[in-house]
């Protein structure tokens, strides 16, 4: 049976960001498997969307599932700050835009790119396999200490210098996925083994992120895409860890402030009022039954921004 991505906080994204007119334009600005898509086509009938993603592989799924809206659907094949840094002025603003920061079940279950430990595959955990680094070859050119540091700045990872350690030690003989966890597993103290979370889940994580470039691209694509977003637009963002999250609560944060002029500015350019109003300021979290019923929206959180006006160009 082929495993669909169910995407979290589903009823909550369509009431904070449900289309405020006729002919709305909605930005998935990651698509993904096209869950969130799907159920934003299927409820509001007279929305147009584009979906981006940077992986050819799970952008077909989603052009296979969308197929019955048509035209009411375009698609980009590439990543999502470059989308909106080359967005052209004289096309149509986006009323909505929604970025899903997690990572499709697709590329843990059927992606074949390491993403899992679960089993034995390449340890690539690129999402788009043209360009970059693997994970393995990260790992490769790191010496201990920088790679030490990676998984503790990107996995928050308390047992980095042991992990770390072990990885390059036995870095002839790193075979796949499921080695590195098992090596992973080794390294780190008896009790820590048996906790709430797999001992190897925040290596990964801090792999993955540094792989992807997630958190270098994401303070660029929150900023694109505000400046793209239509005024009186909403933008709702889904975060699945606390790194992330931060980026994206202190981007509101700032932009919610009634002076965003650096402090050296000798005038304000920035009009001197806030550009923005956070909508349910500490986040919106998954129900318990939401929880029960699809685990990983444990850790999501959504944060939803309407834009008050366009920033001033500098001189």
């Amino acid at each position: 049976m082929e495993i669909i991505h169910e995407p979290v906080l589903k009823e909550e994204v369509l009431y904070f960001l449900a289309p405020p007119k006729a002919g709305a334009l909605l930005i998935d600005a990651t698509q993904g498997e096209g869950g969130h898509s799907l159920a934003f086509l299927s409820q509001f009938p007279d929305l147009k969307l584009i979906g981006i993603d940077a992986d050819p592989d799970i952008q077909a799924k989603a052009r296979e599932r969308l197929a019955p809206y048509g035209e009411r659907v375009q698609f980009y094949r590439g990543w999502s700050h470059d989308f909106f840094a080359e967005y052209p002025g004289e096309e149509k603003r986006p009323d909505l835009i929604l970025m899903d920061l997690g990572v499709s079940l697709f590329h843990y279950e059927s992606g074949r790119r390491g993403f899992s430990f679960r089993y034995h595959e390449p340890l690539d955990m690129r999402i788009d396999q043209s360009s970059g680094l693997s994970a393995a070859e990260l790992i490769q050119r790191l010496p201990e200490n920088e790679l030490a540091d990676l998984i503790f700045a990107y996995g928050e990872e308390r047992y980095s210098r042991r992990i770390a350690r072990a990885i390059k030690e036995a870095q002839g003989v790193l075979e796949d996925s499921a080695h590195l966890a098992e090596l992973i597993t080794g390294a780190v103290p008896a009790p820590y083994r048996h906790g709430p979370i797999h001992p190897a889940t925040r290596t990964f994580q801090a792999l993955r992120i540094a792989v992807n470039g997630e958190l270098s691209r994401l303070e660029d694509l929150l900023e694109a895409a505000f400046r793209v977003l239509e005024v009186g637009g909403r933008l709702g963002v889904i975060s699945f860890h606390s790194l992330e999250d931060r980026i994206v609560k202190n981007f509101f944060r700032e932009k919610n402030r009634d002076c965003i002029c650096p402090p050296n500015a000798p005038i304000c350019k920035c009009r001197g009022q806030r550009t923005l109003n956070i909508l349910a300021k500490k986040g919106i979290k998954a129900s318990e039954e939401e929880i029960q019923r699809n685990p990983p929206s444990r850790s999501a959180r959504l944060r939803v921004i309407e834009k008050l006006l366009d920033e001033a160009a500098d001189d």
